[in-house]
């Protein structure tokens, strides 16, 4: 998935040829206890919890990485994985360019804006 993250990202010169991946902004893990998980990551690992948000997803900071906490919503979605999330300069040619080389076959999320305030 790739998410504009423009306060996050340094500025780079344009590459109309990749999207420009500057840096991982994000990984989501999927868990049938969010709450139960949260504790283990902010207790046990001693990860910062930035937030929690309903219905059942909690927020953490890993060294400028967000890890993402939350339930499948889906029975398709309920296997182990998980998402990562690139930053990118330019979401919309980022997602132009990956669509031109036949990157995007499925259905694509496009996340948008997820700057830190």
């Amino acid at each position: 998935m790739l998410t504009n993250m423009r306060m996050e990202v340094k500025s780079m010169a344009t590459n109309t040829t990749t999207p420009d991946i500057t840096r991982l902004g994000q990984i989501q893990i999927r868990t049938h206890d969010v709450e139960r998980a949260a504790d283990f990551y902010e207790k046990t690992l001693g990860l910062k919890l930035l937030f929690k948000a309903p219905p059942g997803l909690a927020f953490f900071d890993c060294n400028g990485v967000r890890l993402m906490l939350d339930r499948p919503e889906k029975p398709e979605f309920d296997h182990a994985s998980s998402i990562l999330y690139f930053a990118v300069p330019d979401i919309q040619a980022a997602y132009g360019n990956l669509k031109g080389k036949g990157a995007l076959r499925r259905r694509t999320a496009l996340a948008g804006s997820h700057a830190r305030s």
